[in-house]
């Protein structure tokens, strides 16, 4: 997954302002105790940091 498709499907979820703020602030067990931002600089493919995004935060079938 391209990182612009992972920011559209952050916006989508989470709108565009409040997207950046999660992925900023909050920290997930998913990604090994990083934010989404960390996890994304230390190098883990967007997929995958999608989809701990979604698992911990419920996000519709139809979005994933």
């Amino acid at each position: 997954m391209r990182l612009t498709i992972f920011w559209e499907r952050m916006a989508d979820h989470f709108g565009a302002v409040y997207a950046d703020s999660f992925a900023r602030d909050h920290v997930m067990a998913a990604l090994g105790g990083r934010t989404v931002h960390q996890a994304l600089d230390a190098g883990w493919d967007a997929k995958d940091v999608w989809r701990a995004v979604c698992t911990a935060m419920d996000v519709p079938a139809d979005k994933r």
